[in-house]
């Protein structure tokens, strides 16, 4: 995964907010596939209105389960922009514009020649995870070898054509996760989440205020 375009990203104040403005959000996606240019040569064709789409989805979405960021705020971070990342997929807007194609012998040239569609949306999304973590954990999560494995594009692709929420899961696996294969975008079936909510109802469990028999 190119993780060039994480830096520019990192260095913009209170990025998590910046990114659930329309602006923020149109502009660092050009910029990410202005980078996935640069570093491979296939060129895209955005299309304005579908990406505004994506985004007014997508915020709609974070907002209703935004309470969950109490949990678990890395685990919710990646949930986002997986959910982001499923609304790409399911508007798809770029393409990739006539006659061009990968000119770059570089890492994971494979892949975007493979899908460049899927690269371009799912190196956006963990550029933006991995500046969200550095400026808010002072560290970035690792990703796992799978996401750089052909193989797991292959399945990534065909499952995400019958199914845009696979791409949560998808997301989770490259970040290390188990993924929630069942329900992908259910956030109450996240291993993470499902985890804290249990620690939480442990935690508030009022004590007996009747003394031990015993003693």
């Amino acid at each position: 995964m190119d993780l060039d375009f994480k830096n520019e990203l990192a260095v913009m104040p209170d990025l998590r907010h910046r990114l659930r403005q329309l602006r923020w959000f149109r502009a660092t996606f050009r910029g990410n596939a202005k980078a996935v240019t640069q570093h491979y040569g296939v060129e895209f064709v955005l299309s304005e209105e579908k990406l505004t789409r994506v985004f007014l989805d997508w915020v709609e979405m974070v907002d209703a389960q935004k309470a969950y960021a109490r949990l678990d705020r890395g685990d919710f971070i990646i949930y986002a922009a997986g959910l982001a990342l499923k609304e790409m997929i399911r508007h798809a807007p770029v393409s990739i514009a006539q006659g061009s194609a990968v000119s770059s012998a570089a890492d994971n040239a494979d892949i975007v020649t493979f899908w460049p569609e899927g690269f371009l949306y799912t190196n956006y999304c963990v550029c933006a995870i991995a500046a969200i973590f550095e400026q808010e954990f002072g560290q970035t999560p690792r990703l796992d070898r799978c996401a750089d494995d052909l193989r797991t594009w292959w399945s990534y692709r065909e499952n995400t054509r019958e199914m845009p929420a696979s791409a949560v899961a998808f997301l989770d696996r490259f970040f290390g996760a188990e993924p929630n294969w069942v329900a992908p975008d259910l956030i109450e079936g996240r291993l993470a989440m499902r985890t804290a909510m249990e620690a939480k109802r442990k935690s508030i469990k009022a004590p007996s205020i009747f003394p031990d028999p015993a003693t």
